[in-house]
């Protein structure tokens, strides 16, 4: 057994990050979004900023495989083309600044974030004004900068953009694709760096695992007829993450 693959199973909490995963792949496959929402929060307790930024986009290959051919269909694939486009240019800054910031504080900022976007969906709150080229441009940089800095890359455009849509098909189409392009840009900022090591890599193995089923779970369970029901579901997968991973806690 390679020694990179024997480090990986000796990650400390590696039953946590497994069990949080395939949670997070269950919402992500009947709502689109939720896997960084989940486990951003629980993985900033076991590992380091870039190994849980990693975890997030080297897992979103095994996301991408069971969700994108569906998705690719029904996105409006201008639209989330534009918004990609704009948080490439500023994924470089976030991913700068994650490594110039304590790690108790990017704790403590994954935990607004997190928070603040649950709060403002089950809420109700939407985006009421009218996106045009400039605001989507807005939105998709600081999507980039935020995903750079924690590998949240979803929250902003779910709260400020996505979640304006009525069409809850499109939106979660919209969101897999937007996603799916957010993996690969940070992915290859991250190899250009240096940080894709041979242990992290196997670490994303092993979580893929539990991630591809749970997804593809999600997948086949999804209903736009419950959709009140996946939303509850989510949301409170999502504020047992964000509560148990605060550092008060640890």
């Amino acid at each position: 057994m390679p020694d990179a693959l024997l480090s990986a199973w000796a990650t400390p909490g590696l039953f946590w990050l497994l069990l949080t995963i395939g949670a997070a792949g269950l919402v992500r496959g009947f709502t689109g979004f939720g896997t960084a929402l989940i486990f951003v929060p629980v993985a900033g307790i076991f590992l380091t900023p870039v190994e849980v930024i990693l975890m997030i986009v080297l897992t979103g290959v095994a996301s991408t495989a069971a969700l994108l051919p569906g998705a690719w269909g029904q996105a409006d694939r201008k639209e989330v083309g534009t918004l990609a486009l704009a948080a490439t240019v500023t994924v470089p800054l976030g991913i700068w600044i994650m490594g110039q910031v304590d790690e108790l504080l990017l704790r403590w900022f994954i935990a607004v974030i997190v928070g603040g976007t649950l709060i403002a969906v089950v809420s109700g709150w939407r985006y009421q004004g009218r996106l045009g080229l400039k605001g989507r441009g807005a939105i998709g940089s600081s999507a980039g900068l935020i995903g750079g800095m924690t590998g949240l890359t979803g929250p902003v455009v779910i709260v400020f953009y996505l979640a304006n849509a009525r069409d809850i098909t499109k939106v979660r189409a919209n969101t897999i694709v937007f996603l799916t392009a957010m993996d690969i840009v940070i992915a290859l900022n991250l190899l250009v760096r240096g940080n894709v090591t041979s242990e992290a890599i196997w670490l994303a193995v092993l979580l893929s695992v539990p991630y591809f089923t749970t997804t593809m779970i999600g997948k086949a369970i999804f209903d736009p007829r419950f959709e009140r029901a996946y939303r509850v579901a989510a949301y409170s997968v999502i504020a047992i993450a964000v509560i148990s991973s605060l550092p008060i806690f640890d």
